[in-house]
Formats: structure tokens, C-alpha cells, sequence
């Protein structure tokens, strides 16, 4: 076994990868770039170098540094992680070149699995089925369009160097194929320097299932089962599951046989991933699978698997890499229970997704018996050069039910403050029906968005509690404050009353607070019985460190109260919510933000712009494409108008809020 090993990776699967090699008495190195100088996997390995500034490209990009400071601190191998350079057969014969062990599959598989053409290529010989599609070599558009039509609409295009979603666009009409041809290409550059695409097939109802694979070097291969990974938006994943609902023995054999085969063609050793589409369109059917791609590495969602089969995927890994035989075989593999894993990402999915950033000024996790796999803290910062990625919160229970109920209560336990973040919409997705049934498929989350990403309007026990924070009553009185200020609302003859105001959304309450007694308050509308509010009696329990814990109805519940500027945060298991302080002293202003004016909604860098001072557009126009964290964004025109000025050119480095371009009214 390896006596220290350097992680050529970052943040959450660093982490990972030092607890199993701190078990096994394994020491870590870890490699961080200037934006990582104090993130948690730097401090939580036994040593740490640093490789670079904060783009990729200069940092965990860079191999040269990396086997520089594997050479440097004597390790002994270099674990890729997933991502980065894990996928990168020159990355390989470099680390083995410079005398480590590099903790994964061989150069040549990772070749032969690394471009979508040839891969399915050598799956069609190896006897695995395949998705019709055209894999050939031409790029041309016309031939490329051509073959969309043999094949027949709807068609995805596919970067051939592509994974994780990037790259990929599906097309329902002819007339979209060129921009979206564009666009794949751009897309895949762009993450993979390939912008080379296949064109296949779109499956009917389809269904993303992926089969466990592991070999080792004396040619043993076996599978861990199945995992669902079907719930995903923009082709990247969001909950996954093991095993897969409404799986048969019959199909898991074929599908597990199927695997097996394509790791053994290309001779393969270590971690990997063999992922099928499903036609689940009348049910699953073991003549109804098709292999879309092999991820020769360990997957993000690799802790469901551990969870169903009791066992230590990177333990497997390390073992595998030092020349051990598999630790059991297919005989003595089984399924234990269930498990879910849910992806929780700093974006906004009532915005399409977008990828946010910021300080994460609270964060609290929900404890056993979910696992939480993390690579930050609170007051960590979710910055612009990396995947937005928070944590993954796996549950396990004996049925499906069981386990999907356990996540229901994670993600209710889980609060962020500091960034935008999916996890209301994680909660309305574990909540939807035919997810609860079993019923999934890829479109779920595009037939069901406008439910699972609306916005839920705060409880009256949550607006209290907000009146209550404006109030400072989360805040106690500092031990040195004026002893006139302890006395909180006092009056001599009627209840103490302040009024404050709160905006939600569109909404702007006006509230009286009303202190009855030692801990009793009562909110109601102000001017009173005008309707708007309440009254709603409140119980404070405790207050201070910016809690409040409060009786509302017979119901005990715990508050966060978080102001960022203007705006208050109130989070708790209900979810998270934001009110602005409006001032109700001072005029209407513009909002810097209007239809008029299109900012940048995150840091970013400006690829396209596709219009010039003077043009008139109509709404919906695409007028800008920007790309940020390896995401195209395009920024459409939000009513029919006249461009007045461009304020930014192709290649332009922009941050968030910046002015763009600025519209005004159509003359007449």
C-alpha cells in the first residue's frame, strides 16, 4: 500500500479521498491555487502546496505542477479525483513517466472511452448496443445536417470529448440545427479544447442509468449495480439513486453483463462508469438499453453505491492502484436497502440554473444518520472559477420510501445564507408525485419546473419572526450598552408598538409590533384591520448570535436572521427567505437592474455579442452570449426595442453587475 499519496484535485472529492487515505493510514498531500489558500482540503491534509493562481488553466490544470509537487513531497502516487485532469490520458503517461503511480485506469483505456465516436465505435464491436447515431469524422455542417435527417428528429448533439452535460444541445426542428451546432461547438472548446461533435438519436422517454464498474490488474472485472441518475437539468445531474426503480433481475443482469464486457474490451483497471440510456417508454426492457459513454474515473455520485453495498469505493481504488486483486467477487456483491444522493449547488433554479456566487455567512448541515459530503465551511467563498458545488447529501434506508423520507428531512435541516442555492428547489423535487412513485425520466424536471421552482411565500410565523429581527431581537444588548436600551418596547399605560416594514418580492408590509408581556409579542397590519397581516401571537423563547427561537401556535421553531446590506435572511427548516428593508423616507429610484439596462448576472467572460448601437431588436433576441463556469449564458432582449449602446466587445472579462448593453423605446 502507498504510504502518501498527492490528490490533484480540489474541494469536496479532495476531502473524500483524505478520509479514506487517513483510515488507512495513507498520508495526503494536498495542492491548492491562490483562490483555495485556506479552503478545507488544505487544511485538513497532512501537507499542501501551492500550484498556481485561481484559474484552472494555471492551477489544476496544470500537470507540470502538479507532478512537480508529487515529486517534491515524495509522494508516492497522484490521485486525479474526478474532473480536472482525472480523464486526461497525457496527464497519465506523464505522472508514470516521472516514476508514480497514477491511482486510475491506463492511458490506453482512457483513450479508447475519452472520445464519444470511437468509444461507441468499439462497443459496437465488443457486442454492447449502441444508440443510432453518426459518429463519423466529418464536421461538416451540411453533412452533419444531413445525418440529422437520416437519423430523424429530435437529434442531440454532442461534444465528442464531452461529459457532465457541456456541450451537448437537443434539437426538435431542423431549422435550430445550425445555432445549435454552434453553440455545442463553442461549449465544447471551451471545456474541453474539442469542439468536434457526433449527432444521435433522441431517445423516447428516456432514462439515464449507469452501472458500477471495477477491475484490477490481473484482469478481474466486476459491477456495484445500478444507479438512476435520470433527474438532471441542462444534462447534468441533481438527485441519483441506487438501485433504479422498476429495475428487473432480468435487465440488471444484461445491463451489469453489458458493463462488464465493455471494461474488459479496452483491458480496464480501477474505478469506472458505464452509462446507458434507457427507453423506458413501455417500461424497462433488457433490449431496451443503449451505451452513451464510459467515465473512466470515480463518478460524484459514487456514495449511493457505497451506501447500498456497505463499501469504500476509493478504499477499492487505492488498493486496485497498488496492485491488490478486487477485494470480493460478483458472487459476493448484494444490494442492501436504498439510497439517494441530492446535489446541493450554489445556483439559482427559478434563473435558469445560473451558477452563483458569495460568501456562505451560514451554513448548517443536517447530522446523522445523513452523510454530508463537503469541501467548505461557513465563510468559505463560492467563487467564479470553480463548480459552484456545496455539498452532497446522501441518505440510505431500507425501501425507497424510507430513504426518500430521510432526505426530505436533510434537506429541510439544511441552510445556506450567502448565496443562492438550489436547495428549496431540491425539496420541491423529493416532494413532486412521480418522483415519489418511481416515475422518472430525463424530462421530469422540464415537465414539472414551473412547480418545482416557484417561489414559496413565507409563513406568517416567518414574518413575524422577520418583524421581530428588525427589532434587533435576535441581537441582545451588549453588556456595555446604554442600560435605557435593555428595556426593549416599554410603555406605561398600552402594549409597547413599533412599526416596521418588510418587502417580499412585489410586497411591501407594513407591521406593528406589539410587546404584550416579558417574552409575548403580537404582529399584525398597520394601520391595524386593514387585512394585510396577522395578528399573529409570538412566543420569545430566546434570543441572540442572531437567532431566534420562537412559539407560534403550539409549534417550537429555530430562526436564523442573517442582514446583508439592506436585506434581511430569515432561514429555518421551512426554507430560506429574503425581505429587503424598503425606505419608506425617500422617492421611487430607477432600478439599476430595469429592462433597460442588461447587466452581467455573474462574473464572467463576454463571447458573442451578437448586436450593434442603433439595431432594433424584438424581445426574446439573443443579444449577448457570456461564459461562466464553463456555461454558456445567453442574455436575451427583455421587450422589443432599440440598442442605444454596447458597452462591451467579444473577450471582454466582465463581474457581476456590470452594464452590458443598454436598451431604449422604438421611436414611434
Amino acid at each position: 500500500m502507498f504510504d502518501k499519496i498527492l490528490i490533484a484535485n480540489r474541494g469536496e472529492i479532495a476531502c473524500r479521498i483524505i478520509r479514506t487515505a487517513r483510515r488507512l493510514g495513507i498520508r495526503t498531500v494536498a495542492v491548492f491555487s491562490d483562490a483555495d489558500r485556506h479552503a478545507l482540503h488544505v487544511e485538513m491534509a497532512d501537507e499542501a502546496v501551492h500550484i498556481g493562481t485561481a484559474p484552472v488553466a494555471d492551477s489544476y490544470l496544470d500537470g507540470e505542477k502538479l507532478i512537480e509537487a508529487a515529486r517534491a513531497t515524495a509522494a508516492d502516487a497522484v490521485h486525479p479525483g474526478y474532473g480536472f485532469l482525472s480523464e486526461n490520458p497525457d496527464f497519465v503517461e506523464a505522472v508514470e513517466a516521472a516514476g508514480l503511480c497514477f491511482i486510475g485506469p491506463s492511458a490506453d483505456a482512457i483513450r479508447a472511452m475519452g472520445l464519444k465516436d470511437a468509444a461507441k465505435s468499439l462497443m459496437e464491436k465488443a457486442g454492447v448496443p449502441v444508440v443510432p447515431g453518426y459518429h463519423g469524422e466529418s464536421q461538416d455542417v451540411v453533412v452533419l445536417a444531413g445525418k440529422a435527417n437520416e437519423i430523424g428528429f429530435p437529434v442531440l448533439i454532442k461534444a465528442r470529448a464531452g461529459g457532465g452535460g457541456k456541450g451537448m444541445r437537443l434539437v426538435d426542428d431542423p431549422k435550430g440545427f445550425a445555432d445549435a451546432l454552434s453553440a455545442a461547438r463553442r461549449e465544447g472548446e471551451a471545456a474541453f479544447g474539442d469542439g468536434r461533435v457526433l449527432v444521435e438519436k433522441f431517445v423516447s422517454k428516456p432514462r439515464h442509468i449507469e452501472i458500477q464498474v471495477f477491475g484490477d490488474c490481473l484482469g478481474n472485472v466486476v459491477h456495484l449495480f445500478e444507479r438512476d441518475c435520470s433527474l438532471q437539468r441542462r444534462h447534468q445531474k441533481v438527485i441519483e439513486e441506487a438501485p433504479a426503480p422498476g429495475m428487473t433481475p432480468e435487465m440488471r443482469a444484461a445491463m451489469g453483463a453489458a458493463a462488464v464486457q465493455a471494461a474488459k474490451a479496452i483491458g480496464y483497471s480501477g474505478a469506472g462508469t458505464v452509462e446507458f440510456i434507457v427507453d423506458s417508454s413501455e417500461g424497462l426492457s433488457p433490449d431496451r438499453f443503449y451505451f452513451m459513454e464510459m467515465n473512466t474515473r470515480l463518478q460524484v455520485e459514487h456514495p449511493v453505491t457505497e451506501m447500498i453495498t456497505g463499501l469504500d469505493l476509493v478504499e477499492w481504488q487505492l488498493r486496485v492502484a497498488a496492485g491488490e486483486a478486487l477485494p470480493l467477487t460478483q458472487e459476493a456483491l448484494a444490494i442492501d436497502g436504498w439510497s439517494f444522493e441530492a446535489r446541493l449547488y450554489a445556483e439559482n433554479a427559478e434563473k435558469g440554473f445560473l451558477p452563483a456566487t458569495g460568501r456562505l455567512d451560514h451554513l448548517t448541515f443536517p447530522g446523522p444518520p445523513a452523510r454530508v459530503d463537503s469541501g467548505v465551511r461557513q465563510g468559505d467563498e463560492i467563487t467564479p472559477y470553480y463548480d459552484p458545488m456545496i455539498a452532497k447529501i446522501i441518505t440510505h434506508g431500507v425501501t425507497r420510501d424510507a430513504a426518500l423520507a430521510k432526505m426530505r428531512t436533510a434537506l429541510a435541516q439544511t441552510q445556506v445564507v450567502g448565496t443562492t442555492t438550489n436547495v428549496t428547489f431540491l425539496g420541491a423535487l423529493c416532494r413532486n408525485e412521480d418522483f415519489a412513485r418511481g416515475l422518472v425520466d430525463t424530462g421530469l424536471i422540464e415537465r414539472a419546473l414551473p412547480q418545482l421552482t416557484g417561489s414559496a411565500a413565507p409563513s406568517d410565523r416567518i414574518i413575524a419572526a422577520a418583524a421581530l429581527a428588525c427589532l434587533g431581537l435576535d441581537r441582545p444588548a451588549e453588556a456595555t450598552a446604554d442600560p435605557f436600551s435593555t428595556l426593549g418596547l416599554w410603555s406605561h399605560w398600552l402594549p409597547a408598538k413599533r412599526v416596521v416594514h418588510l418587502a417580499c418580492g412585489e410586497t411591501i408590509l407594513a407591521l406593528a409590533v406589539l410587546r404584550q408581556s416579558e417574552r409575548q409579542w403580537t404582529v399584525e397590519d398597520y394601520p391595524a384591520g386593514d387585512g394585510s397581516f396577522g395578528p399573529v401571537t409570538v412566543d420569545l423563547l430566546s434570543g441572540g448570535g442572531g437567532s431566534l427561537t420562537i412559539e407560534c401556535d403550539g409549534t417550537v421553531s429555530t430562526v436564523r436572521c442573517i442582514r446583508r446590506r439592506s436585506e434581511l435572511i430569515v432561514a429555518s427548516s421551512d426554507g430560506r427567505f429574503a425581505f429587503s428593508l424598503p425606505d419608506m423616507t425617500g422617492e421611487d429610484v430607477e432600478d439599476a437592474g430595469g429592462t433597460d439596462r442588461i447587466i452581467a448576472p455573474m462574473p464572467g467572460l463576454i463571447k458573442q455579442v451578437h448586436v450593434r448601437g442603433g439595431q432594433s431588436v424584438e424581445s426574446g433576441k439573443a443579444l449577448i452570449i457570456m461564459e461562466a463556469m464553463k456555461m454558456e449564458i445567453t442574455l436575451a432582449a427583455p421587450r422589443d426595442g432599440v440598442v442605444a449602446e454596447v458597452v462591451v466587445a467579444d473577450g471582454d472579462q466582465v463581474s457581476e453587475g456590470d452594464l452590458l448593453l443598454r436598451l431604449e423605446p422604438a421611436e414611434g
